[in-house]
C-alpha cells in the first residue's frame, strides 16, 4: 500500500453525481425485500455522519491539520452517500418515511458515547490513534458491505451508484488505515488502542438502528461463503496494524450475532 497523499485526496474529493444516475431505469430491475431493507439501514447510517462529526469536533482529532482537512471532505462525501441511497429507494418505490427524530439529534446512547469520547480525548494525548483505527475498521467493513450488496442484487443502476460510493469508501479507509499504522508504532499506544477496540467496538450502526436490523443486514450481506470471505478479509487487513495481530472483529461478531440472516433466522 502506497503512502497517503492528503493533497491528492483533497483534489479528488467530490460528492456522488446525482444528476448522472438514470433514476428512471431503477424500477426496470427487480430488488428483493431483503435488499431494500438493507439499503434502508445503510441510508440511515450514512445520514448519521453529521452526528459523528459533531462528536469528533470536541476531540483532539481536529488538532491535526491533515485529519481536519480529511474530515471536512469525509462528511461531505458520506452525506451524499445517504442522499444517493435515499433517492434510489424513492425511485424504486420505497421512499424513506419521515423520521420521528431528525438527523443531527443524538439519542441517549449517542449522547453518552460522545461525552465519553470527548473525555477520553482530554485525558489521553494519543486518542487519535484509536479513532483512526476505529475509522479504518468501520470504513473497510462499510466498503465490503457495499461490494456485497452490489454482488447480491445484480442491479445495473445500483451497481453504477455503488461503484462511486465504494471508490469514496476505499479512499476513506486508506486515510484512516495509514494514520492508524503511523500512530500505533508506540507499543503503549497500540496496547491501549487494542484494549478499547476489544472492549467497545461493534459494527457500524450499533446504537443507531435497532439490533435486529443490524443482525438482519449483517446476515444478508455476510452469511454465505462469499460474505464470510469478505468479513475475513476485513479482520485479516486490520491484523496487519501494530498491536492488532490477533484481534477478533467482524467474523467473530457474525459468529455470535448474525448467523443465518439471509434466510431470516435471527433477523427479528
Amino acid at each position: 500500500m502506497a503512502a497517503f497523499d492528503i493533497d491528492t485526496y483533497l483534489a479528488r474529493s467530490g460528492a456522488v453525481d446525482l444528476w448522472a444516475i438514470d433514476w428512471a431505469a431503477v424500477q426496470k430491475h427487480p430488488l428483493s425485500p431483503e435488499a431494500i431493507r438493507t439499503m434502508r439501514y445503510m441510508q440511515d447510517i450514512e445520514s448519521h455522519t453529521i452526528v459523528y462529526l459533531r462528536s469528533l469536533l470536541a476531540t483532539r482529532a481536529i488538532d491535526d491539520p491533515d485529519v481536519a482537512a480529511f474530515l471536512a471532505c469525509w462528511v461531505h462525501e458520506e452525506t451524499f452517500h445517504g442522499l444517493a441511497l435515499e433517492r434510489f429507494l424513492a425511485a424504486a418505490g420505497h421512499p424513506i418515511e419521515p423520521r420521528p427524530t431528525p438527523h443531527g439529534h443524538e439519542n441517549p446512547a449517542q449522547w453518552l458515547e460522545a461525552r465519553a469520547t470527548a473525555a477520553l480525548s482530554q485525558i489521553w494525548p494519543d486518542f487519535c490513534a484509536v479513532h483512526m483505527t476505529w475509522g479504518a475498521i468501520n470504513e473497510l467493513t462499510t466498503l465490503m458491505g457495499y461490494r456485497r450488496l452490489a454482488a447480491l442484487t445484480d442491479h445495473p443502476v445500483l451497481a453504477e451508484m455503488l461503484e462511486h460510493i465504494t471508490r469514496d469508501e476505499s479512499r476513506h479507509f486508506f486515510f484512516y488505515y495509514r494514520q492508524a499504522e503511523m500512530r500505533l508504532q508506540r507499543r503503549a499506544v497500540a496496547r491501549v488502542s487494542r484494549l478499547l477496540v476489544n472492549r467497545f467496538w461493534a459494527p457500524v450502526g450499533s446504537g443507531v438502528q435497532p439490533r435486529n436490523e443490524l443482525r438482519f443486514m449483517a446476515g444478508y450481506l455476510f452469511a454465505d461463503a462469499e460474505g464470510r470471505a469478505a468479513a475475513r478479509k476485513v479482520d485479516e487487513t486490520i491484523r496487519r496494524l501494530p498491536g492488532f495481530e490477533t484481534v477478533q472483529l467482524l467474523e467473530a461478531w457474525l459468529d455470535r450475532f448474525a448467523k443465518g440472516g439471509r434466510n431470516g433466522h435471527r433477523s427479528e
